[in-house]
């Protein structure tokens, strides 16, 4: 049986998969900074949603990523938790 290191070695070489990789990597990134944002606010999912005048389980959604947060949400969401959006890019 293989790892999943060497699957993805087998795997990176195809472009398209690559490029699928990439999307998943970035939306993956997204989900661990809101929860790490949440926690390190010490704040359950409840309490983040009161402050966002939204419920718990559109929180659940936004963090488990079964939907992709506008950059409205996003900054509503930092700025519950204390923090302040900040978006940058880099080049290819």
């Amino acid at each position: 049986m293989k790892t999943l290191g060497e699957l993805k070695k087998k795997y990176v070489k195809d472009p398209a998969f690559r490029e699928h990789y990439k999307q998943a990597d970035v939306e993956y990134t997204v989900i661990e900074l809101l929860i790490r944002t949440r926690t390190q606010a010490k704040l359950s999912q409840a309490e983040l949603a009161k402050r966002m005048a939204t419920t718990q389980s559109a929180i659940a959604r936004l963090e488990g990523g079964r939907v992709s947060p506008s950059i409205a949400t996003l900054r509503r969401y930092a700025e519950a938790t204390g923090y302040k959006l900040h978006v940058d890019m880099t080049p290819l």
